[in-house]
């Protein structure tokens, strides 16, 4: 997909993904957004953050032959050094659900690589000054069974095909959009998860430069895309 083709598609994204950031951090951070119809404070959509994780701390029971019950506890820090006057007070305190691929690969015989790709949604959170969370836990569970919901109608619809050749190897898979990144009146999807030859690589995304991929080569990533654009064209 070309640099010119990708930023027609993202110039129709809710959210104005593509505007110049202001220089006062603060007062975006802290300013009134709209997304989807909904307002909301906090990082522009589009924006992200990058984060190096400390030795963490994985704990795993078997439930059944296919489900595992996983704990997890590490501190993540911040690549670079956060703006001043940006974010949000310090000892705020977030609950997220995520929902993950984990792809494993073993190495030797206590060594394996790992890496997860997926979605995580905010449950509730709870701000620096107060002592209650944003949502009490009927709430969070009701906001969650819509995510799930959201998520399986999400998995039931019909995915996008792929079938496209990369320095001669064969690629066909599935590309299923996320839905929460679809404008139904221009037809069109921002983000997908992918997968290619029964393994899932991750979620694609749009920026105004083109499609962006982590951890996977620029060029099989385009050749993702262009398939994706001729898709919606």
């Amino acid at each position: 997909m070309t640099t010119k083709a990708a930023t027609k598609i993202a110039g129709n994204k809710n959210g104005n993904l593509n505007k110049t950031a202001v220089r006062n951090l603060s007062a975006s951070y802290n300013r009134y957004k709209k997304f989807g119809g909904k307002q909301y404070t906090g990082m522009q959509i589009g924006r992200g953050h990058h984060w190096h994780y400390d030795q963490g701390d994985w704990k795993e029971t078997k439930i059944t032959p296919d489900l595992w019950e996983i704990s997890y506890a590490v501190t993540k820090r911040r690549v670079g050094h956060a703006p001043e006057n940006s974010g949000v007070p310090v000892a705020t305190e977030y609950q997220w659900y995520i929902v993950s691929h984990q792809h494993v690969k073993k190495l030797n015989a206590n060594d394996y690589s790992t890496e997860m790709t997926g979605l995580k949604f905010k449950v509730a959170h709870k701000r620096a000054d107060k002592e209650k969370w944003s949502a009490k836990a009927p709430t969070q569970r009701k906001h969650l069974i819509q995510f799930f919901k959201d998520l399986i109608a999400q998995l039931e619809k019909d995915p996008i095909p792929l079938d496209f050749e990369y320095e001669g190897t064969r690629y066909t898979g599935e590309g299923i959009p996320i839905s929460e990144t679809c404008d139904t009146e221009a037809g069109i999807c921002y983000e997908v998860d992918i997968t290619l030859n029964d393994q899932n690589i991750g979620i694609i995304r749009c920026m105004k430069s083109g499609w962006k991929m982590d951890r996977v080569e620029q060029g099989l990533v385009d050749a993702i895309g262009n398939e994706i654009f001729l898709y919606f064209e």
